[in-house]
């Protein structure tokens, strides 16, 4: 009986050890699980000089503007809660110019960014890179383009910075707004498509009424496993389906295609935008069209070094506008009596560095022309006040 005993509990001992000695097996890291949490900064800084129009001072005299100022810092506050949840909050510092004359013209505190992600990375085993995001967050199409743009700290991307003119909204389109979304990648690196449902009211604002902003931004990479020079061709498409109030459509749409080389990246976008602010009475009815191109030469040598900016933007504000008036030859000639045109050539220095942090600066010039209207028409242009501004600045970007 004792041998038994024994006997049993040397099995159980040995069983107990055996067990505490099982490892992973080879080559198996348990994932990180470790709450984290980094802080970063991003800052856009410049000094510009308008040439024109001139401006008047307080005794009436025609100056040309200048002026030193902050456009953008950005508080970065990431991290993780587990290898599945990680987060973002970006608190965005900027100059407040519609506010009660007491704050007008104050740097204001607001958030840009504040979302969690939930990686989907352990169920779809095919492709890296896969989430869900709740929150104010990047939506589909901006932020993209700046990823491959990288001069937003010169201002915004075409589909920012335009709008449809007198009377409407704002940009045709917001780096950021309150939603949810869900982003995955094709496997072997095809492309990636991000789709999010959106307040539509930009990050700045609270949400009006119950319509809500559908948004879809499908990239495809054909030759994403082809020979090295043809890897950075990608095609996109962008569709933004929303409302202002019930039957008053606020829909863009983008197509365009991007090509990123060592030592060039180069993109072409079509935007078509319509805008019916409301369905009763007469309402405010445009569809604008225009389209964006830029190009940014560069060394080469892991995108640091001297890199150029050459970039055009074309818009009519509403088609509308578009009148075709015979010569007097008697051709028919198109005008454009709301055509808005930039043109913007830079030269810049992207300055060594570690890790994250990344610093350049840029001497840029920047020249818009508004439409002139029908010659012997009596078609006005749309910004008939509007003359020619060119500016020459020189911007900075500081972030880690």
């Amino acid at each position: 009986m004792r041998r038994t005993l024994a006997l049993i509990a040397t099995m159980v001992l040995f069983a107990g050890t055996t067990s505490a000695q099982v490892t992973p097996a080879a080559g198996f890291t348990p994932p990180d699980d470790t709450p984290s949490l980094r802080v970063g900064m991003t800052m856009f800084t410049d000094f510009t000089y308008q040439q024109s129009p001139k401006i008047s001072d307080a005794d009436g005299n025609q100056v040309s503007l200048s002026q030193f100022q902050i456009g953008r810092t950005y508080l970065n506050f990431t991290g993780n809660v587990s290898h599945i949840v990680s987060y973002r909050i970006t608190p965005d510092i900027a100059r407040e110019t519609n506010a009660t004359p007491a704050l007008s013209g104050s740097y204001i505190f607001r958030i840009k960014y504040t979302f969690a992600q939930f990686s989907l990375d352990d169920w779809i085993t095919n492709s890296k890179g896969n989430w869900v995001r709740l929150g104010i967050q990047q939506t589909p199409w901006v932020d993209f383009e700046e990823g491959i743009y990288r001069y937003r700290f010169q201002g915004t991307v075409f589909s920012e910075r335009e709008n449809i003119g007198p009377g409407g909204p704002g940009g045709f389109l917001s780096s950021s707004d309150a939603g949810a979304s869900f982003h995955y990648n094709f496997p072997s690196n095809y492309g990636d498509v991000h789709a999010g449902i959106y307040n539509g009211e930009k990050y700045n604002k609270a949400e009006t009424n119950d319509q809500k902003s559908f948004q879809f931004r499908g990239s495809v990479r054909p030759f994403a496993t082809m020979d090295p020079t043809l890897r950075g061709l990608r095609a996109h498409f962008f569709y933004d389906k929303d409302s202002y109030v019930v039957n008053a459509e606020r829909t863009r749409l983008i197509a365009g295609l991007t090509y990123e080389h060592q030592y060039v990246n180069i993109c072409y976008q079509y935007l078509d935008a319509h805008d019916q602010t409301t369905a009763l009475g007469t309402p405010f009815d445009q569809e604008g069209k225009g389209y964006s191109i830029w190009a940014t030469p560069k060394q080469g040598t892991g995108n640091v070094g001297w890199e150029g900016l050459l970039r055009y933007d074309h818009l009519i504000p509403d088609n509308r506008s578009i009148v075709v008036v015979p010569d007097p030859t008697g051709t028919n000639i198109t005008y454009d009596s709301q055509a808005r045109d930039r043109t913007i050539v830079g030269v810049a220095y992207w300055f060594p560095h570690t890790g994250g942090a990344t610093a350049a600066l840029l001497f840029d010039y920047d020249i818009q022309t508004f439409g002139p209207g029908v010659p012997g028409a009596g078609v006005p242009g749309a910004n008939a006040s509007q003359t020619t501004t060119k500016k020459i600045a020189v911007h900075g970007l500081f972030t880690f």
